[in-house]
């Protein structure tokens, strides 16, 4: 303990650079007016407070930030007294939501890092961080980011960056590079391993060869994080715009094993491989067209392979098709879910994508009209044509089905295949001399 505090009160704090309005270009006009008013209001009542972390980097590269966070010296308590529109969440570590209408800020207290020796923090025996609950300066706050251009500060009052770690210049070299010691960090919490391919992927990124080496080697160690947290981040991942970008980098690394156990099997098929390109590259687009993307369909469009597989197999054994599909369904979700914790909400809508691709290969009877009123019909038709697009379907049955739900009742009458009806066995005829036998035999 003395060991500790004597390391504290000798240590210097790093002198950060502070980076003018001149220098960087980014005005108190581009952040957003909630997360003005809660900085001003906690600057008001005596205390330090910034915008903090991927909204300053995101103004930097000339992106819209998707939300604005705040870091302040003042507690939870000093932060709700001070914005009256506000409530303390969280249990891990206490933060507060601070409301402007549809807005919500979300401002944390500066934090440090634990210090083992004096019993702070808790760890398992991999390393990873369970509780990191300790409040700190400016500059703790910083050190314990993930990476430097994470830990960027910017004042609105002032219009200045306040940067550690020099998280501009990386910017600036396009370079990722990770704060302190690469495998001690990646140890303490494994998802900064994912979080490295996608910034590299998002933003056009070289990973620094000393933030890059220790990956491979600790890929295991997402195998000791809740798979619901896997989940979060792999949703970050996928509708980043630049997915398919991310899921080759994850291949690469080989971080795939402790997400996707299944992909490297459906990308190993050449179909498999082709239809999930498509699927990625098409969700990419949608993205960063600012088009809604739904998760359920992108997780359906990345197992869909092995559900076929799992099914064909089942058809082997004599189950029947629509049981053999199904069955497959529950065992590839099954397999999946022990490593990324999908949403209920979200397999839901997988499963009823997977059970029309069987529906809209029927073009006859009242089938398709069925079909075509069932609520998941149009996310289903996307999910065909994307079969048709990778050679996996034909592509006159995506005709059709575009065909036939713009077509008026009476065309769609005439577009229906007709069965062929079962040949009835004719009744044979029988001759005079049969009957008289048979009459007399009787």
């Amino acid at each position: 303990m003395i060991r500790s505090l004597l390391r504290r009160v000798f240590s210097r704090a790093p002198k950060p650079k502070v980076i003018t309005f001149e220098a960087h270009g980014i005005a108190r006009a581009n952040i957003s007016p909630c997360a003005r008013r809660v900085v001003e209001a906690l600057q008001a009542n005596g205390h330090a407070a910034y915008v903090v972390g991927g909204a300053v980097r995101d103004l930097l590269l000339g992106k819209p930030p998707k939300d604005f966070d705040v870091a302040t010296n003042a507690h939870p308590e000093q932060v709700r007294a001070a914005f009256r529109r506000s409530r303390i969440i969280g249990r891990r570590f206490r933060l507060v939501h601070c409301l402007c209408g549809n807005e919500t800020v979300e401002v944390a207290t500066f934090r440090r890092a634990h210090d083992a020796e004096n019993g702070e923090g808790q760890t398992d025996e991999h390393g990873r961080l369970l509780r990191d609950n300790v409040y700190g300066t400016q500059p703790d706050d910083a050190a314990r980011r993930d990476f430097t251009i994470n830990a960027l500060f910017y004042d609105p009052a002032t219009q200045t960056i306040i940067d550690y770690h020099d998280g501009v210049a990386d910017l600036k070299r396009k370079r990722l590079r990770i704060i302190g010691e690469p495998e001690q960090r990646y140890r303490e919490d494994p998802v900064r391993m994912l979080r490295a391919v996608r910034f590299a992927a998002a933003y056009g990124l070289e990973i620094e060869k000393h933030t890059l080496a220790p990956i491979r080697s600790l890929t295991h160690l997402l195998q000791n994080v809740p798979p619901a947290r896997l989940f979060d981040e792999m949703l970050k991942l996928l509708l980043s715009g630049h997915a398919a970008q991310c899921v080759a980098r994850l291949r690469r690394e080989g971080l795939h094993h402790g997400l996707m156990p299944l992909l490297d099997v459906i990308l190993a098929r050449p179909l498999g491989e082709r239809f999930v390109t498509l699927a990625l590259n098409a969700t990419d687009v949608r993205v960063l067209e600012g088009k809604p993307v739904s998760p359920g369909f992108l997780f359906a469009a990345l197992l869909w392979h092995e559900v076929l597989a799992s099914s064909k197999k089942l058809r082997g054994d004599g189950v029947a098709p629509m049981p053999a599909l199904f069955q497959a369904m529950d065992q590839v979700l099954e397999t999946q879910t022990d490593k990324l914790a999908i949403p209920r909400r979200y397999t839901t809508d997988m499963k009823d994508l997977w059970a029309l691709q069987q529906r809209l290969e029927t073009r006859s009877g009242k089938r398709p009209f069925r079909v075509l009123e069932h609520p998941r019909f149009r996310a289903a038709y996307d999910f065909l044509q994307l079969r048709c697009d990778s050679g996996e379907a034909a592509a006159e049955l995506g005709d059709w089905w575009r065909r036939f739900q713009h077509a008026s009742p009476h065309e769609r009458e005439t577009m229906l295949v007709r069965e062929k009806e079962p040949r009835r066995r004719r009744r044979r005829r029988r001759t005079p001399a049969v009957a008289a036998e048979s009459g007399t035999s009787a």
